[in-house]
């Protein structure tokens, strides 16, 4: 099984990045972009024999605990078949 984890800021957080893109993105004729919120991804696969509620409990305390500040980022989890 693998499990795709998406971590971005608050949307009441600001975020630099973000902002840079935007500009970039605007900067190349991309006039339409009004906004980019930058994040991390990450792609976990997990050993076989998990059943999907366990699966998604130990991933949302790896990614509560690990891979996100919980101040001042959201995550999602989403399993893979």
């Amino acid at each position: 099984m693998t499990a795709r984890v998406y971590v971005t800021p608050k949307s009441t957080v600001l975020d630099p990045q973000g902002q840079t893109i935007r500009a970039a993105l605007n900067a190349h004729g991309h006039a339409s972009v009004k906004d980019v919120r930058q994040g991390k991804y990450f792609e976990i696969r997990l050993a076989d024999g998990l059943d999907a509620a366990a699966a998604t409990a130990e991933l949302d305390l790896i990614a509560r605990d690990v891979l996100s500040n919980p101040v001042i980022e959201d995550y999602r989890v989403e399993l893979q078949p």
